[in-house]
């Protein structure tokens, strides 16, 4: 077996891990048949995001992205019903997924009838794709400015940190194996912000606690 198929089996393993991490919130709303401070729109862009790139890795022709990509949508979808059937704010959440199925159509129908086929169509896909995960990896920073402030990082899980920096770190190699920018630079705040959540980790986690301040995700 090769460099290549093991990274790329790695890049599959780590990514499956890291968004297997959502069955612990369904854990959770299944024990206490409520939605409660579980959080929406995560599982509802990540689902988008997956689309998005297994188009992009269908036609790219690349295995490695479409199964990832297929596992990753069937389980914010398998999430999304989850949290549709304990959420008490049923109307909001249905308008959310509607406007978000809305956009996902006229995507579709952009990228197939006013892009050309080819280089450009995969261009332009792969650049959305992008700035779409960037953005994805970005949004928690604010909430890293409060943990910064209150010093306290209860509210970070160590376990997904852990698996958010190594599937990034994993794509950046792979991307740069194939030599494809679309996949490289949108992994790349990956590592930033997981880094910066090891940072604080190791900043404000106490020390002399018998058990740590997070709780290790059960899946």
């Amino acid at each position: 077996m090769d460099w290549f198929v093991l990274l790329s089996w790695a890049c599959i393993v780590f990514t499956v891990g890291m968004f297997s991490t959502g069955l612990t919130d369904l854990k959770k709303m299944h024990a206490s048949k409520s939605a409660n401070n579980i959080q929406f729109l995560p599982f509802l862009t990540t689902c988008l995001n997956n689309l998005g790139w297994l188009y992009y890795g269908l036609l790219k022709k690349d295995r490695t992205l479409i199964l990832v990509n297929i596992i990753g949508a069937l389980l914010q979808v398998l999430f999304i019903i989850g949290y549709l059937n304990y959420t008490k704010e049923k109307a909001r959440v249905m308008s959310q997924t509607v406007a978000a199925a809305v956009m996902l159509v006229c995507s579709w129908f952009y990228f197939n009838m006013f892009v050309p086929s080819g280089e450009t169509k995969l261009n332009q896909l792969g650049l959305t794709c992008s700035l779409f995960t960037i953005s994805m990896y970005l949004s928690p920073l604010t909430d890293l400015v409060e943990i910064v402030r209150s010093r306290n990082v209860e509210r970070l899980s160590f376990p997904l940190t852990v698996a958010t920096f190594l599937t990034s770190s994993s794509w950046v190699l792979y991307g740069l194996q194939l030599k494809d920018n679309y996949i490289v630079v949108p992994n790349l705040p990956g590592i930033f912000t997981s880094l910066i959540r090891l940072y604080l980790f190791w900043r404000f986690s106490p020390v002399n606690q018998s058990s740590p301040s997070y709780k290790p995700l059960a899946i």
